[in-house]
């Protein structure tokens, strides 16, 4: 049988079930393969790289290759081009480029991505405090919370209310200075579940970012569900990210997760603005001793293996947690406390990661 009848879209149906490795998405998802062509016996595209692992590169090369012979009858030749984005330029450089379907949120200039790799590290947390404390630098910022099957934003920050339309835009509510939206303004108050599959999630991500009236704003963080499902894949893919940020606490098995996220941020040739421990260490408030209760350092020591920035740590605090539970974060709560010096900090170092990228969405 000849495969004078193959198109193109049906070389990238056969090459979705290519795995990217250490992912359950393929590589046609990851926006990897390009330049489809069939001509005659002769089937040619160009895989676009982000990992610079050889090891990664081979399996999905030869993954590639025996998914288009056992799929495809007649193919006699394949030919693959291998590119690679913003390669020989560091980490950090070459950023989102080639990739003309990611485009920046109207009237926003930065973009900050705040995930994990798994559940219960604290990431809406990290995501409330940094909002707020870019806040408090004087800047405008939002407060997205992109987590549709747990939304908890609202109770973190203390918003509450539906929000309003106006020229066929929703209008964030606002607190403590800080924009935000959430589906947990939209949902029925009958704490009912979510249900919903991934096109419906991938959708509500869009309507949040590109139907809310956000601008002005130099900020807009995003607080990301865990994990490396539709969601992230969704905004990675569609939205021009100024960068990522990974927070995980120091056990073993959050470190491995969060390097799933890295590698999540990376596959997808986004910047990884750095990583936060959180839980990193409990001092007792009465006798003032420190019990590194999760382990310590895992997080610094995960950095400088993935060669990625470190931007701080968190300790394990009642006091956070009290706040988040009441509506009024420990930057509002007790601001001068060493807890919110320690968001401050690690703000400080996250607006440093975001001078070195300079990407600003236009």
């Amino acid at each position: 049988m000849s495969n004078k009848g193959i198109s193109p879209e049906e070389i990238m149906k056969v090459l979705k079930h290519v795995k990217h490795p250490g992912f359950s998405r393929d590589i046609v998802s990851f926006g990897l393969v390009k330049d489809v062509k069939a001509e005659g016996s002769k089937v040619s595209f160009a895989l676009l790289y982000t990992t610079q692992s050889d090891s990664e590169r081979a399996q999905i090369e030869k993954e590639a290759r025996e998914a288009i012979l056992s799929h495809l009858k007649g193919v006699g030749e394949i030919t693959i081009d291998v590119k690679s984005r913003g390669e020989g330029a560091g980490p950090q450089a070459g950023a989102q480029r080639g990739i003309p379907n990611r485009r920046g949120v109207p009237g926003v200039g930065h973009i900050i991505a705040v995930t994990s790799g798994k559940g219960g590290v604290g990431k809406s947390t990290v995501s409330v405090n940094l909002a707020l404390a870019l806040s408090e630098m004087g800047l405008s910022v939002g407060l997205l919370d992109a987590d549709i099957y747990g939304p908890n934003i609202p109770m973190m920050i203390g918003a509450k209310g539906y929000p309003s339309e106006s020229n066929r835009q929703i209008v964030p509510l606002t607190s403590f200075n800080v924009k935000v939206i959430s589906m947990g303004f939209l949902l029925p108050e009958d704490e009912s579940p979510v249900i919903w599959r991934g096109p419906l999630v991938a959708q509500a991500v869009q309507q949040l970012l590109f139907q809310v009236a956000w601008a002005p704003l130099d900020y807009l963080v995003v607080d990301m569900p865990p994990g490396t499902g539709d969601a992230q894949l969704t905004l990675t893919q569609a939205v021009l990210l100024t960068g990522g940020v990974i927070v995980t606490t120091p056990q073993d098995v959050a470190l491995l997760d969060s390097t799933k996220g890295v590698r999540m941020f990376q596959t997808v040739n986004t910047p990884i603005l750095g990583i936060v421990e959180n839980m990193s260490f409990f001092l007792c408030p009465h006798c003032g001793e420190r019990t590194d209760i999760f382990s310590h350092g895992g997080a610094r020591k995960a950095a400088e293996r993935l060669r990625v920035p470190f931007l701080g740590e968190i300790s394990l605090d009642p006091e956070i947690r009290v706040g988040g539970d009441a509506g009024r974060p420990i930057l509002v709560a007790n601001p001068s406390s060493p807890q919110s010096e320690a968001f401050r900090k690690i703000t400080k170092a996250l607006l440093q990661e975001v001078e070195k990228v300079g990407n600003v969405p236009t």
